[in-house]
């Protein structure tokens, strides 16, 4: 049976268990893995906790941000978390996927799509 999916304005997509597939535009070799899509399904188990531990990463680091969900590396930490990667594999993304997953996560916050 072919799985129903949905493609979503963000660039991702739903399949029929509502998981958030990115598919980004390249493969990368990350750790002798080539990857070309991320589930953000993990998104809907964050917590306020990992959203605090985000932030004491990002201030860590000597970054301050107004509005941190909105934050390219904040959004990062929270890719990182949300889909098991580590916060390597998304620094090493290009803009442009490096764009969707923020939008990804800013779009979850805000709960748009």
């Amino acid at each position: 049976m072919a799985e129903e999916v949905m493609v979503m304005k963000s660039g991702t997509t739903k399949n029929e268990d509502g998981d958030n597939i990115l598919t980004l535009s390249r493969t990368y070799d990350f750790e002798g893995e080539k990857i070309t899509k991320l589930d953000f399904s993990g998104l809907e188990n964050l917590t306020a906790e990992d959203m605090i531990q985000a932030n004491k990463v990002v201030s860590t680091s000597g970054s301050v941000s107004i509005i941190p969900e909105q934050d390219l590396y904040y959004t990062l930490v929270i890719a990182s978390r949300t889909t098991g990667r580590p916060i390597e594999f998304f620094k090493a993304l290009k803009p442009k996927d490096a764009i969707k997953v923020k939008n990804i996560v800013t779009a979850f916050f805000y709960g748009t799509e």
